[in-house]
């Protein structure tokens, strides 16, 4: 049985951080791509970050480079979003994502982690 189950979501302070985790299992995680998406009430679920099988590459949209680093341990079968310097803005609720393409697609999800920067 396939499970992302994620964790280290609250209510935090802007200018704060958080760290998020999602562990993985019932498939290889090593062989997949991970993701790290967000989305809010009403609006579509956005990517924030995304790391190789490896760990080598990862990438970011603008509004979050430089202050979310997205990281992996294969040997644990997790990937983390570490989050600083936050903002209202980054106020939702965080996904994990696996990513697997090889002919056939498979796309696992998290059932979500919710984030609050407020004051």
């Amino acid at each position: 049985q396939v499970q992302l189950v994620e964790s280290g979501g609250g209510l935090v302070q802007p200018g704060g951080s958080l760290r998020l985790s999602c562990t993985a299992s019932g498939f290889s995680f090593s062989d997949y791509v991970m993701k790290w998406y967000r989305q809010t009430p009403g609006k579509e679920r956005g990517l924030v970050a995304t790391i190789s099988t490896t760990g080598g590459s990862t990438n970011y949209p603008d509004s979050v480079k430089g202050r979310f680093t997205i990281s992996r341990d294969n040997a644990k079968n997790t990937v983390y979003l570490q989050m600083i310097g936050l903002k209202p803005e980054d106020t939702a609720v965080y996904y994990c994502n696996a990513f697997w393409n090889r002919g056939i697609v498979r796309n696992y999800w998290g059932q979500g982690t919710q984030v609050t920067v407020a004051s």
